[in-house]
């Protein structure tokens, strides 16, 4: 089968793979349809590592997919030959405190499609993944869909998360596919006001699409001030979806006393910063935000019912034999992308 490997800095080559097989009674063989490209993969593209996880080249890459079923092992229970799935890219032990205890997404052994020393990736033809990672999705979602459905599962989690309540007012900083996906699970859950910034235009009017009550770039104006001089008090919660110290810094000071920061992105770097005595005074509190947990099906559900489009987020379309040039547009910014996905089955 051919699949996408990561050779090096910032680079891609389609290769021949060996076509996994079933090797648990409890997995199935998908073939994969649309694969999306995510920050995440891009750090990958461009650092070759995410903090402690390093690229051991050639290293398959992908992680947001979704495919058809071709082939279920003999205990898989709810799939069947010919469906079509929605897949997190988690594959957990089920045996660990962690995941006894509802929290799969820590589990102690965890492996993610497309992490170095992972389950492999999904830029592939081919994968096997147990059955519990993959959902059934109606015929009326495209594979399109489905795949998206991966990124907005996280957004769906770190809205509950929050424990947002009706009226609340929230500030989503960085408006890529991630900020994108909390936007449209925030304004699903309930009344709520948002506030959302990036440095790019084209990606602010994507979260006016999507739902923005305000939009705002930090490299045309201050944030800070202009989202005060609205809500004076501050707002409730900020999630954190850039990855970056400046947005960290801006976070705290947008904040009310007793608000939250919801750090959903990823840093390239390991350590970040904040001013202790202004989270001090305000008494904030920071949660992170790991993936998804247990909310596939809830955001099938918002894609199904049609309470959220995710359609909207998708700009680019590529083949896999151009897969490169998918994630240098990701990587640069470039053509106003938002979500770039990379067709796999022809």
């Amino acid at each position: 089968m051919k699949a996408a490997f990561l050779t090096g800095l910032r680079q891609i080559a389609i290769q021949e793979a060996v076509q996994p097989e079933i090797d648990d009674p409890r997995s199935v063989l998908i073939r994969i349809g649309t694969v999306g490209v995510c920050g995440s993969d891009v750090h990958f593209f461009t650092t070759g590592r995410i903090g402690s996880q390093v690229a051991n080249y050639p290293e398959w890459t992908g992680h947001e997919c979704a495919g058809t079923v071709v082939a279920a092992g003999r205990e898989v229970k709810h799939l069947k030959a010919g469906q079509r799935v929605a897949i997190d890219p988690l594959v957990r032990c089920g045996k660990c405190d962690q995941c006894l205890c509802g929290r799969e997404h820590t589990c102690r052994d965890q492996k993610f499609l497309g992490a170095a020393g992972g389950a492999g990736g999904a830029l592939a033809e081919y994968v096997v993944m147990p059955e519990d990672s993959c959902f059934a999705t109606p015929d009326s979602m495209t594979l399109v869909q489905a795949t998206v459905v991966e990124p907005l599962a996280i957004g769906v989690y770190a809205q509950r998360l929050a424990g947002m309540q009706a009226g609340a007012k929230i500030a989503i900083l960085g408006s890529g596919p991630i900020g994108l996906c909390v936007l449209l699970a925030s304004k699903a859950a309930g009344d709520c006001k948002a506030f959302v910034t990036d440095l790019i235009d084209e990606r602010l009017e994507a979260a006016r699409r999507c739902g923005a009550d305000w939009v705002g770039n930090p490299k045309k104006s201050d944030v800070v001030s202009a989202l005060r001089e609205e809500e004076p008090l501050g707002v409730d919660f900020v999630f954190e979806c850039a990855g970056q110290q400046e947005t960290l810094d801006q976070s705290i000071e947008m904040l009310k006393p007793g608000g939250t920061v919801l750090i959903v992105g990823i840093p390239e770097v390991n350590r970040v910063s904040f001013d202790v005595h202004a989270a001090r005074r305000k008494e904030v509190r920071l949660q992170s935000v790991r993936r998804q947990n247990e909310c596939t099906a809830a955001a099938i559900d918002l894609v199904t019912s049609g309470a959220v489009n995710v359609d909207q987020l998708v700009t680019h379309h590529f083949p896999l034999a151009q897969t490169q040039q998918a994630f240098d547009m990701v990587a640069d910014y470039r053509d106003g992308v938002v979500k770039a996905m990379i067709h796999v089955a022809e």
